[in-house]
């Protein structure tokens, strides 16, 4: 089994997971940051499991496993937004049905 593919879904979870608990941590202060957080955090994690663990980034060399771990925690953000307008949408979709 190829472990190199699951580098990238890990990372978008830990890194949604991390937001989730910034967004309880800090409030609605910290809602305009969570994509540039996003993005640090999941540099940092593809920097570390580089470092740590270098058979779980598909590639050879340190700079693109940031860039790797980057656009997986720009991801994440993506995956919160989407969640967000699919939990808003079928409540607006109950509301209606309800009226």
């Amino acid at each position: 089994m190829n472990i190199e593919i699951i580098s990238v879904p890990v990372i978008v979870v830990v890194v949604y997971a991390l937001l989730e608990l910034f967004k309880e941590a800090f409030g609605d202060g910290f809602k305009r940051f969570l994509p540039l957080c996003a993005v640090a955090l999941g540099a940092a994690i593809g920097y570390a499991a580089f470092c740590l663990c270098p058979e779980l980034i598909p590639t050879d060399n340190v700079f693109a496993a940031i860039l790797i771990g980057a656009a997986s925690g720009w991801a994440a953000t993506g995956a919160d937004q989407t969640f967000k307008q699919l939990m808003n949408k079928s409540d607006k979709e109950g509301c209606e049905k309800n009226d």
